[in-house]
């Protein structure tokens, strides 16, 4: 192999601790664990979140990464079944040991097994689930927003209203005070507020994978506030000495953005640069 990240047909990492995390899997991949954010980052973002679907060149991508790497670990909100359906990740050649940790690792999707392993569901989210409609219409913000069932939580978007950024703002105090009641927390995101259990979120998720895995360098991307907890898991990696690379899809988050090693446009690009890793690591 013994290529040098600056002679890769792939973008250079800004940072000094980004092209570090490159290097480092670059040269050990066998000890390196690959996690991607789902929606934003392996989907491009559309209207109606049903809708979404892996980006067609990001599933041939991670078949051809996956096999030269410790690990390839998609740490996504969403329910774990559904971001493998809308993934397209079963049955895959080369994806035979994906894992999908859904609801911010609550839940587990395994390839090699099929099966989907969920907790209980939290009481206050049946709680939220039954008051929410007329919570909305109490306050006077129903128009425009909508409802999506997520399972294991709850998410109020904002992305169909008049003004989704003065809905977004109106609702945001609003729906904390309603989760608090419940013991739910509220994750912001982009035009969207999530309501769900406490206790889990994607930088406790990865820290635990990686830990089970025995990563010893790995490479996060994400899009959305959601991922933060998974670049401050990063963060606190490489304040130990385990290098790692923060790459964020898109830079319509700044609080995201401002903190990753390397900004790619969007999925399209995310996937682009994943091909050229495992073109890289396969040469």
């Amino acid at each position: 192999m013994g290529s040098h990240p600056h002679d890769l047909p792939m973008p250079v990492p800004a940072t000094a601790a980004g092209r570090e995390g490159l290097e480092a899997l670059l040269r050990a991949p066998r000890r390196s664990v690959v996690a991607l954010d789902f929606d934003g980052t392996l989907a491009d973002i559309v209207p109606d979140p049903d809708q979404a679907r892996a980006h067609p060149d990001a599933v041939p991508a991670l078949a051809a990464l996956a096999p030269e790497v410790a690990a390839v670990a998609v740490v996504t909100g969403r329910p774990a079944g559904v971001a493998v359906r809308y993934g397209g990740f079963a049955g895959v050649p080369g994806l035979e040991h994906l894992v999908v940790l859904g609801h911010y690792g609550a839940e587990r999707w395994d390839a090699v097994t099929g099966i989907v392993h969920a907790p209980a569901e939290h009481p206050g989210v049946a709680a939220v689930r039954a008051e929410l409609p007329g919570f909305l219409e109490s306050i006077g913000a129903w128009r425009g927003t909508w409802i999506e069932e997520k399972g294991q939580a709850l998410a109020v978007h904002t992305r169909r209203a008049a003004d989704p950024e003065a809905a977004f703002a109106a609702l945001r105090e609003p729906l904390a005070d309603l989760a608090a009641r419940h013991g739910l927390m509220v994750e912001p995101g982009r035009a969207v507020l999530e309501l769900r259990p406490p206790g889990m979120d994607k930088g406790v998720a990865l820290t635990e994978y990686l830990a089970e895995v025995g990563a010893e360098a790995v490479l996060y991307a994400g899009d959305d506030l959601g991922d933060l907890a998974a670049y401050a898991a990063v963060e606190k990696r490489r304040a130990d000495g385990l290098p790692g690379l923060l790459v964020a899809s898109g830079s319509e988050v700044p609080e995201l953005a401002s903190r990753a090693d390397l900004v790619l446009p969007g999925p399209g690009q995310v996937a682009a640069f994943l091909a050229a890793l495992a073109a890289t690591l396969r040469a």
